[in-house]
């Protein structure tokens, strides 16, 4: 029980993040990696425009194979307060994100204010539209408050693998197998308009949710 525990702690340093990172994205370059549509977010992020790229916390791995092409845009990501989120924090960063520590069920408010501003700085930020518990498929409203907040328009993404491992978890995690072919899909971006009552948000999410469901795998 206490080298389970050191491995743990352990897993939760820097420098555990950062070989995590490295041996998981020399895995994820094992994938023949299509990327469709990618043109639509680099012409918005480079005519000036926000974005906020939202996929299922199922397709998660997938951003460690590409999304290190976007460090230029400062994209950033909120990460649950705990201590799986320790660890998934030292990953991203090692990726080259920026981190924001918070959950819809720890400090929610102070994180999404703090997920806003450095959307409105940065123009990127990254968004698991069901993290960090679920239920799978259940776009929560973080993800509509934020890109109306920040002016960002929403790019969801979706990936598909010719040939996957999907764990036993809430999610079905998705890990892509060796050499499989992997497409990553970004959508017509998502624009928001200026004004929203509580009533035209979930109206929103409701679309949104609607528009991914049918993109997750269920196993």
């Amino acid at each position: 029980m206490d080298m389970i525990k050191t491995l743990r702690r352990f897993s939760s340093t820097k420098a555990a993040g950062r070989l995590v990172y490295r041996l998981a994205r020399l895995y994820c370059l094992t994938w023949r990696l299509t990327v469709e549509n990618q043109e639509l977010l680099l012409s918005h992020l480079e005519g000036g425009g926000r974005a906020l790229v939202c996929l299922w916390h199922q397709q998660l791995l997938l951003t460690l194979r590409f999304f290190p092409n976007y460090r230029k845009y400062r994209p950033c990501v909120m990460i649950s307060k705990s201590l799986d989120g320790d660890i998934a924090s030292n990953i991203v960063e090692a990726g080259g994100a920026s981190v924001v520590r918070g959950s819809s069920s720890r400090r929610g408010v102070g994180a999404l204010k703090e997920m806003i501003e450095r959307i409105r700085n940065g123009r990127m930020g990254v968004h698991v539209l069901d993290g960090p518990r679920g239920p799978a498929g259940e776009v929560k409203p973080g993800a509509i408050m934020m890109a109306h907040a920040s002016g960002a328009a929403i790019f969801p993404l979706a990936a598909m693998a010719e040939s996957a491992w999907h764990l036993k978890s809430w999610d079905h995690f998705m890990i892509p197998k060796p050499y499989s072919k992997v497409v990553a899909k970004f959508l017509p971006p998502v624009m928001l308009p200026d004004n929203m009552d509580d009533a035209a948000l979930d109206n929103h999410r409701q679309a949104l949710e609607d528009l991914m469901r049918p993109l997750l795998k269920n196993p």
